[in-house]
């Protein structure tokens, strides 16, 4: 049998447990983000809150950020999870700073402030890149 083929037998069960891992915990993260803040991004992303849109957007790719890098340096299904789980509570803990830096995010958001999405967006995906870093540093001693 080709070697490419014989590869792809070999990694594809392997392949699909760990995207699926990490696809099951950006899913969890997002139901949990969703069910921890007071707007209802849903709600107000069908009632034409673009506010509310670009919020969830910034969160779900926040979140997809480090969840790749967890994917990508994980050196088990256990690291995976472990790793996964502390950078999705990180970035929940990232709108918590951002409300408690605007004072009353989520009225903004319902109330349409897109001033207030964007700068949730920006901090959501700055540290997103410092927990996917952090994630990439040798100096974690992952191994030991």
């Amino acid at each position: 049998m080709n070697a490419a083929v014989e590869s792809f037998v070999a990694g594809f069960p392997a392949f699909l447990i760990y995207t699926g891992a990490a696809g099951a915990l950006l899913i969890a993260g997002c139901v949990l983000y969703i069910a921890l803040t007071p707007q209802k991004e849903l709600e107000l992303l069908r009632a034409g809150n673009s506010s509310a849109g670009l919020a969830l957007a910034g969160v779900i790719i926040g979140l997809a950020i480090p969840m790749a890098s967890c994917l990508a340096s994980s050196v088990s299904l256990t690291d995976l999870l472990i790793w996964g789980v502390v950078s999705l509570l990180i970035q929940i803990l990232a709108f918590r700073f951002v409300d408690l830096l605007l004072r009353d995010l989520p009225r903004r958001i319902e109330n349409d402030e897109a001033g207030a999405a964007i700068l949730l967006i920006a901090v959501k995906l700055a540290s997103a890149l410092l927990i996917s870093a952090a994630l990439w540093d040798p100096n974690l001693s992952r191994l030991s």
